[in-house]
């Protein structure tokens, strides 16, 4: 295999690899399924040339711009084919970079085996949606369904602001005006400022960084918009609290206050290893309903767990009860459960349960 950049890349789409990683002294590496591997073909690759293949893919501006910060974040098109989010960065005095493959077509709710209950959220008018999770574990896919959706079957104003632009859309029923950090705008906090002056029905904020950024998210949506933005946490419980504590202690009542005043749903997912191969999301829903938003406004937040377990018919789903029906399914296997499960006994509980329900429903 040729060592440039375009037939890394181009392994990297037929593959249908996540990420391709570029690091001196070390063999180009992909991650397909979950699992990192080295390139079949070409062998270790040295600093110089680590740093003129990641160059190759930066403009003169991105270039001075890293030098002098040594990191960037940023996308480039791959033709038709799709684009990459691109972070370079520096270790060990080298250049090295990760891209993450984001596909030019963007999935339904259906095609990526999400639950029923997120096409609920394509006629909300108003409200603040959260999906959370790890790095690499499909928010942003999650997401771009979701909006996607909005875009085909109704007439809105859609804007994103994202640090870079990962997937593009393209306008349907809906207008879509997407913003790009430090190339579109030169900050979060004057494009989160601005966005109200600029007729939304729909807001996308890519990630949620800072208290600027959050209290600015809850604002937009507290103000009769619906908004969408991710975050980095491991439950739905747990996002309610990463929130809340991002703020001085003065002012986490006022928070509190907004959430319930605008929560509609916190999706906190991960994509784990199918049976057959490929990957599967697992979900925790948590709906904003009215005993939810009392339990936060009154700081009552180690009760949510409890009331997502008791609300199933409200469209809520433990992750653990998630991961057993997937058990159930035949869709991961019993040890990628235990992997991912918080409760092992829950876990093992409602596998026994969700067995014998499938078993009747073939009898």
């Amino acid at each position: 295999m040729k060592l440039d950049i375009k037939s890394l890349l181009q392994f990297a789409i037929d593959k249908n690899a996540s990420d391709l990683h570029l690091l001196a002294d070390v063999q180009p590496t992909v991650r397909i399924d979950g699992e990192l591997g080295p390139i079949p073909g070409i062998s270790i690759i040295d600093k110089e040339s680590v740093k003129e293949l990641i160059f190759q893919t930066m403009t003169t501006i991105q270039k001075d711009y890293f030098l002098q910060n040594k990191e960037i974040d940023y996308s480039i098109n791959y033709g038709d084919r799709g684009r990459f989010r691109v972070n370079v960065y520096t270790q060990r005095n080298s250049t090295a970079a990760a891209f993450r493959l984001i596909p030019a077509d963007i999935k339904t709710i259906d095609e990526l085996g999400l639950p029923q209950v997120l096409h609920s959220f394509i006629e909300l008018k108003s409200g603040f949606i959260l999906v959370t999770g790890p790095t690499g574990h499909g928010k942003t896919t999650t997401i771009a369904a979701i909006i996607n959706e909005i875009n085909q079957t109704r007439a809105s104003h859609i804007i994103t602001i994202e640090d870079p632009i990962e997937y593009v859309y393209k306008n349907s029923k809906s207008i879509i005006s997407q913003r790009e950090v430090n190339h579109d705008t030169y900050a979060w906090k004057i494009a989160l400022r601005s966005v109200l002056r600029e007729d939304p029905d729909v807001v996308l904020i890519g990630e949620m960084r800072d208290y600027e950024t959050i209290a600015a998210a809850l604002t937009i949506a507290e103000t009769g918009h619906l908004v969408f933005a991710t975050l980095h946490t491991n439950s739905a419980a747990q996002s309610i609290d990463r929130i809340v504590d991002v703020f001085p202690a003065h002012q986490q009542n006022q928070i509190r206050m907004q959430l319930s005043n605008t929560l509609e749903a916190v999706i906190s997912q991960r994509l784990l290893p199918a049976s057959d191969g490929g990957r599967v999301p697992a979900v925790e829903m948590l709906r904003g309903t009215s005993a939810v938003k009392t339990n936060i406004r009154e700081g009552k937040t180690h009760l949510l767990d409890n009331i997502i377990q008791t609300s199933k018919d409200e469209g809520m789903i433990t992750m653990d009860a998630y991961l057993s029906q997937l058990v159930a399914q035949n869709k991961i296997t019993m040890e990628v459960a235990k992997q991912w499960c918080i409760y092992p006994n829950e876990l093992m509980r409602k596998i026994k349960t969700n067995s014998s329900i499938e078993s009747h429903k073939e009898d």
